[in-house]
């Protein structure tokens, strides 16, 4: 891809998005017609309460669930228009996860986890190993590459996730409530590494409950029962 054409249009693109489970009397709308665009080098938080939704927007714009109604583009790209196998590489290819409980492979060496990605995409073992090394330096993990996830700290772990999340160069990191395990301590080590990723010019959006998460961000979005009811930016704030 030109990477001209990814700077002049969205990397999230979204009219009208909505989202039911259920049926008839059962039925729980979970987003109503949610409409939001991010830019190139946003970071944008997006709080709300338990059930108001973030979560059911996070799953759609990872590409992890699919909308009733309304339309979504993800770095010019309709999702609506792929076949499952083309949103399997898309999400690869295209999007990084960070979540809450890190999803490191226990049995294996951090520089292997940052690799999986890679694995999947069908890149040889030399390129592997390259980029996964070049991901981990990115989050200050070059010097635990061989560890295993438990002989890291819950901060170091999340850092090697986020470097996971890297490794393939994506239009989009989504991080699900990232500190959400952590200590304070923890917390702080991870913050850093996002905004270095931000200020590198990487899009970056995170789920949070936690004030002091978001206001790390640019932009804070407030979700409440499945609708946007605050976009607030907060330029200036965050550094």
């Amino acid at each position: 891809m030109n990477p001209e054409n990814r700077a002049v249009r969205p990397v999230i693109e979204v009219v009208g998005l909505g989202k039911t489970y259920g049926s008839g009397d059962t039925a729980v709308a979970a987003l109503r017609g949610v409409d939001l665009t991010v830019m190139p080098g946003e970071y944008l938080a997006i709080m709300g309460a338990s059930g108001s939704g973030k979560s059911t927007l996070l799953n759609l714009l990872g590409c992890l669930d699919m909308p009733n109604t309304g339309r979504y583009r993800i770095d010019g790209i309709s999702v609506a228009e792929l076949t499952e196998r083309q949103l399997s590489v898309l999400r690869n290819r295209r999007l990084g996860f960070v979540f809450q409980s890190f999803n490191l492979v226990p049995r294996t060496s951090t520089l292997s986890n940052v690799e999986r990605p890679l694995v999947y995409a069908g890149v040889g073992r030399r390129q592997r190993r390259e980029r996964a090394m070049a991901a981990l330096d990115m989050v200050g993990l070059a010097d635990r590459a061989g560890h295993l996830p438990n002989q890291l700290s819950g901060g170091q772990q999340q850092r090697a996730a986020i470097a996971r999340a890297l490794v393939n160069d994506p239009a989009l990191v989504l991080a699900d409530e990232p500190t959400g395990n952590l200590d304070s301590g923890s917390t702080e080590e991870v913050l850093r590494v996002l905004d270095e990723l931000n200020s590198r010019g990487r899009t970056v959006v995170v789920i949070t409950h936690e004030d002091h998460v978001a206001r790390h961000a640019g932009r804070v979005i407030r979700v409440n029962d499945g609708r946007i009811v605050a976009d607030t930016a907060l330029a200036g704030v965050r550094r």
